[in-house]
């Protein structure tokens, strides 16, 4: 992942490679694997991501919230590019909630995963569950059935994320964890599936005061 001047550059550098990936692709193909849309005459695919409206415009190479027109942060365009540039059709599978651990490709990145995604969520969440359940519907966020307190969140249309917290005491830690769906291997490059835990994470605890 880096630091500094070299993660900005890397992540500059798989942004533009992810622009030239989708370009390089028929539309309707990507359509047809994605629940987005696409214009012909602006040129622009429409994606929802966690709950918002983005346009991404191929032929001025930007992207943009529909609603006002902020500009995501490079983390977040980088996923959105990499879900339309891996657009393939995939088989129908059972639902299944995996832990990161299990997703292939992925357990190499679990340490910088627990680092910015886990522990905030426990710093954040792990005195008051509750909270967490309270705060979920700012990004779409639905109460589930696990752990101390739990919310399902649609990161994509097929891609959803399970974000699970458990109180502690004097004798057990507060933990947490993000749980995805199994089918997400193929969907998105690795980086960018443990970059949708880091930013849902980022997010939950930004709504946490003190």
């Amino acid at each position: 992942m880096g630091t500094g001047g070299n993660r900005d550059t890397n992540y500059r550098v798989a942004y533009n490679k992810f622009w030239q990936d989708v370009k390089k692709r028929n539309p309707e193909e990507i359509t047809a694997a994605r629940r987005i849309t696409y214009n012909k005459e602006t040129e622009e695919f429409t994606v929802r991501y966690f709950g918002e409206e983005y346009l991404l415009d191929s032929h001025q190479e930007t992207i943009y919230r529909k609603k006002d027109g902020k500009v995501p942060d490079i983390m977040d365009a980088i996923i959105i590019l990499n879900y339309l540039a891996y657009a393939q059709l995939l088989p129908e599978t059972e639902p299944r909630w995996v832990s990161i651990k299990e997703i292939p490709g992925c357990m190499i990145f679990y340490s910088a995963f627990q680092k910015t995604a886990l522990m905030p969520l426990i710093q954040a969440f792990g005195k008051r569950p509750e909270a967490l359940v309270e705060v979920a519907p700012k990004f779409g966020g639905a109460k589930a059935q696990f752990g101390d307190a739990s919310a399902v969140f649609q990161a994509f249309p097929e891609i959803p994320l399970c974000v699970v917290v458990w109180a502690g005491d004097e004798e057990v830690p507060a933990n947490a964890t993000i749980l995805y769906d199994s089918s997400i291997g193929p969907m998105l490059h690795g980086e960018s599936i443990i970059g949708l835990g880091m930013t849902l994470a980022n997010r939950l605890c930004r709504q946490v005061k003190g």
